[in-house]
């Protein structure tokens, strides 16, 4: 398969669930694009710039991804970097109307870029960033819920030594 695929999100911060949507969509296309989406009106704990970097991080050991920021629609997005599929991450069945509504929105928008969904793992169906931020607030341990780099870099922004 020679499609390029498109994993898009605000990754504040990434999580393994993310992550396992990146490995499983890396692992059926040659190329994955990963766009870090502005997203300000979520407030973000972490700067565009530092999640692109995050990701990077998170992302180096698998070979043709690409990691990028944007804003804006993400089907022009998709269209600029000459992807094919959008892939989504879908956790529980509460994320399915949000998602497909999404989905219908984009192919009305571009109709020859098609949308899939990916289930992550198990363990990781009930993850979200905003859990993660949470509890790393509260001083517990998310070593179960981000990558390494994530976690070093979520105790240095909120002052955690643990």
């Amino acid at each position: 398969m020679n499609q390029s695929a498109l994993c898009a999100g605000t990754f504040d911060p990434i999580t393994m669930g993310h992550l396992d949507v990146i490995e499983r969509a890396a692992r059926i296309f040659p190329r994955v694009v990963i766009g870090v989406a502005t997203s300000p009106g979520k407030n973000p704990l972490f700067t565009q710039e530092e999640r692109v970097e995050l990701v990077k991080a998170s992302t180096v050991h698998l070979p043709g991804v690409e990691v990028k920021n944007f804003s804006g629609l993400l089907v022009e997005f998709a269209e600029s970097q000459n992807v094919q599929v959008i892939v989504r991450g879908l956790r529980a069945f509460s994320d399915f109307e949000y998602e497909f509504q999404m989905a219908l929105t984009n192919r009305k928008l571009k109709s020859e870029i098609e949308t899939i969904f990916l289930m992550p793992k198990q363990d990781y169906s009930y993850v979200s960033s905003s859990n993660v931020r949470e509890v790393a607030q509260l001083g517990g341990n998310i070593e179960q819920f981000v990558p390494p780099p994530v976690q070093a870099a979520l105790r240095i922004k909120l002052g955690k030594t643990a």
